[in-house]
């Protein structure tokens, strides 16, 4: 019996346990489930997870669970149902799908088997098309489809494969063996969620993970990125990974993968095909891109030959690609292979092109498009699921979903039957299909839910590789015969059990030590660039505001407040709030304790704090691969903090802003210790000064013009943070010349507008010039003459009338950086960047 070392064990209560949730858990009749086996008694790898679940306790397991549940919060995973714009939390199944190391032989044998089929078949359709030339496979099977993508045809894909990754969607059969459900060729999604899938449980139940021996997935991935590099045409390849988007419904999936492998994340808009090649828009200039592993449909690649009205792809990408000059992974036009019409003819294709069976059997599949075939099926409708043949809409089907012909009623099954006579092309019929069951927790108990798997092939130098693995999505409902994470489903883990012996500890680094080193890995995108610059900037407007809020609320709890002098920081500071749009106009009836909690904690008011944050970290959502996985869990923190209290009550705003501050000063410290020095931790810095400095010439302007008075500066030094260095140069109050010179002109204050402006220029001139003339760009420019100025001038001349020029002269040096860096077509960053300066 396997038993978590980390449980304490009671052997009668766990034995009365275990037999518990096997009694209660009742199998569909005439259903595979993967509990309990043909002979009704409990499988021997499932008996080993729940004799060790058992010896947990009811109270173990639920408190794993929730831990499993945390750190789904805390590491971000999401997903976006199609049509939706919010992102919703990643449902994980409880208990892993577990399969023997000797079933998955048999699987993985089956699925490379498959995967090197398909790829024939496309090198053939794409190349000399003997197939439909010879009448092995009808030519509307192909042309009628509309992932065959004419373009493509005679292209020699670089590194000779048309395929580079690969899903098969897998189920069981009535006979208990896999049969694959549906092919996934175009952009297979789910790789990326079963490794995090992976991290979540494991590290739930580490023992129990160890002592299965369950088999580890960073082999695959290193064996892909290996076949990756070797397609490219260069020794040192630049891959990219190409998504659609923040707003795709996987974004976070294809954001974790371009970070655990180390690829640059890339829109359409961040790409350039020029001259026959393909280059990313970069900080530096164009640089060149090698491979690319695209997550965008081969329709919207390139709108000057696929879709015109496209806004993800790349115009000139399809001639780049004709000219050899970049390996994808798929090719534009594999997707072909994804529709249910192939499916009728791939046994016997098997036979022709490998010689051999089909290893994995497909769901039985007869195309509507051959005249014997639709005759058949008119006369037997009632025993078949009818489909779409191609992608998931037609005539008379519902939602894009199968129907199954027994259960329609007359008049829609009039309908379809007219629509597969006038047009039988656009069908198949399939043998109806009950998907087989796995265990999933429900209240304390077991209970059977069907399931599908999805199993991942990917093209190495040594051939198809299978992931130990895969993506397994299990049903909330006992009767599905469809499932997709928009519908109810949940996400599971799958557990290749090993047999004997020790699971060998795999990495993704290099089997030699011969690597070339490399100290300034890559080049930052502009899109990259520019979210990170507004990030830095979210970030500190955040702080400001928080900081005049804390302000605020500490002059409300002094005894002269109610004065006239104890009034004028207060009016100044909610003055400020709503001149920032953390609040609204003020009006006589608003208590100041009310201002301030809307402007810390209002995610309505454009310019509170809160819904600054939001805006940073949707910022930080678009280039997450670049981000701990710290930084981000620190930022989802610090929005859960300015959860305001629901009455304003001082303290307690207090308490809050405290709390939000120490997380972003936190957050800042995690940055500056841990961010590597590259140009993406300069855009941050450098977004982060300049919003600094505005924030600086905007405190003086506020509460040390006008008639200033010993209060107003107070509060001045208050928030520049500078009261105790103050203290210590001058015995005498606050006076305007020295409270000047602190905030503006002192070079060691962190704090002021001087120090902000050395750290500017230095930032900016370590970044990549595009002309080697020795001349200054425009932002460098005036970042020089502004830090000159700074270190010439007097605080005694200072008035207004210099700090608003100084003001102005840092929002020109922001929409420098801006013009020169960020050159792509669209605002990067969703969002309201609206200027509080303005």
């Amino acid at each position: 019996m396997a038993v978590d070392r980390e449980a304490a064990t009671i052997p009668g209560a766990e034995a009365r346990r275990l037999a518990a949730w096997i009694e209660d858990y009742e199998p569909i009749p005439g259903v595979p489930d993967e509990l309990i086996g043909s002979d009704g008694r409990p499988r021997a790898q499932w008996s080993r997870l729940l004799e060790t679940l058992a010896g947990l306790g009811q109270e173990g397991v639920e408190s794993r669970f929730a831990a499993a549940a945390r750190r789904i919060n805390d590491m971000g995973v999401t997903y976006r149902v199609h049509g939706e714009t919010r992102e919703r939390p990643w449902p994980l199944s409880r208990l892993p799908l577990l399969v023997t190391e000797s079933e998955w032989r048999d699987i993985a044998a089956g699925v490379a088997q498959r995967a090197e089929l398909l790829d024939c078949i496309l090198r053939d359709v794409y190349g000399e098309a003997r197939l439909v030339s010879e009448g092995a496979l009808p030519a509307a099977a192909v042309a009628g489809s509309p992932e065959f993508i004419r373009p493509m045809c005679g292209v020699k894909p670089v590194g000779g494969r048309w395929l580079r990754f690969y899903a098969a969607e897998l189920g069981r059969g009535p006979d208990g063996k896999w049969w694959v459900l549906g092919d996934r060729a175009q952009a297979p999604s789910g790789a990326g969620y079963a490794v995090e899938n992976r991290l979540i449980l494991a590290r739930a139940f580490p023992s129990l993970y160890r002592e299965m021996r369950v088999r580890r997935l960073a082999g695959f991935f290193r064996d892909f990125r290996a076949g990756l590099v070797a397609a490219a045409t260069r020794a040192d390849p630049r891959i990219c990974l190409m998504t659609p988007g923040p707003w795709s419904e996987t974004y976070t999936e294809q954001v974790y993968l371009a970070r655990y492998l180390g690829f640059l994340l890339v829109e359409g808009e961040d790409l350039v095909a020029s001259e026959g090649k393909l280059h990313v828009r970069t900080v530096a200039g164009l640089k060149r891109a090698d491979v690319l592993w695209r997550r965008v449909d081969a329709d919207w690649l390139d709108p000057l030959e696929a879709n015109a009205a496209s806004r993800l792809g790349v115009p000139g990408l399809f001639e780049a690609i004709r000219e050899g000059a970049v390996a994808l992974a798929n090719m534009p036009g594999a997707g072909l292979v994804e529709s249910r019409a192939l499916m009728s003819f791939l046994p016997a294709l098997a036979r022709r092109l490998l010689g051999e069976d089909l290893r994995l059997p497909n769901v039985a599949t007869w195309w509507c498009g051959q005249e014997a075939e639709r005759a058949e099926i008119l006369r037997d409708i009632d025993q078949r699921a009818i489909a779409a043949a191609f992608g998931d809409t037609a005539e008379g089907l519902e939602d894009g979903r199968a129907a199954i012909g027994a259960e329609l009623d007359a008049e829609h099954r009039a309908r379809l039957v007219a629509a597969i006579k006038r047009r039988g092309m656009d069908y198949v019929a399939q043998e109806v299909v009950q998907l087989s069951t796995t265990p999933a927790w429900r209240g304390g108990a077991l209970t059977p839910r069907p399931f599908t798997l999805r199993v991942f092939a990917a093209a190495t130098p040594e051939g198809w590789k299978i992931m130990p693995g895969g993506f397994c999505r299990v049903s909330d409902r006992r009767d599905a015969r469809a499932i997709s994470m928009g519908a109810g489903a949940k996400s599971a883990d799958v557990w290749v059990v090993g047999d004997d012996g020790p699971e060998p500890a795999t990495t993704l680094l290099p089997a030699t030590d011969d690597a070339r080193i490399v100290r300034v890995p890559g080049n930052l995108p502009s899109r990259a660039a520019d979210n990170l610059f507004w990030m830095g900037r979210y970030l500190e407007r955040a702080e400001a505001t928080l900081r005049v809020v804390r302000c605020l609320c500490n002059r409300l709890t002094e005894p002269q407040s109610n004065a006239i002098l104890g009034r004028q920081p207060i009016d100044r500071c909610e003055r400020l709030l709503v001149a920032w749009g953390a609040a609204g106009p003020v009006d006589s009836a608003d208590s100041s304790a009310a201002i301030a909690l809307t402007a810390a904690s209002d995610a309505k008011c454009y310019g509170s704090a809160r819904a600054i944050v939001a805006q940073a970290k949707r910022a930080a959502s678009i280039v997450r691969e670049r981000l701990s996985q710290d930084i981000w869990q620190l930022l989802v923190r610090l929005d859960a903090r300015l959860n305001g209290p629901a009455a304003p009550l001082e303290p307690e705003i207090l308490e809050m802003c405290e709390r939000g501050l120490h997380t972003l000063a936190a957050l800042s410290g995690l940055m500056d210790e841990n961010f590597n020095r590259v140009s993406g931790w300069t855009f941050i810095d450098l977004g982060k000064r300049i919003e600094r400095a505005i924030n600086t010439c905007r405190y003086v302007r506020q509460f040390a013009d006008d008639d200033p008075t010993l209060e107003t500066l107070d509060a001045l030094l208050e928030l520049i943070d500078s009261q105790i260095s103050y203290r210590s140069r001058y015995l005498a109050g606050a006076a305007l010349a020295p409270t000047l010179d602190m905030a503006l002109l002192d070079p060691f204050n962190p704090r002021s507008v001087a120090f902000q402006a050395r750290r500017i220029d230095a930032h900016l001139a370590a970044l990549p010039a595009l002309a080697d003339d020795g001349m200054m760009e425009p932002q460098r420019r005036i970042a020089v003459s502004l830090r000159a100025d700074l270190e010439a001038e007097d605080a005694r001349r200072i008035d207004g009338k210099r700090v608003l020029l100084i003001e102005q002269r840092l929002m020109a040096l922001a929409n420098a950086v801006s013009e020169r860096y960020f050159s792509h077509a669209s605002d990067p960053a969703p969002g309201d960047r609206r200027s509080r300066f303005a």
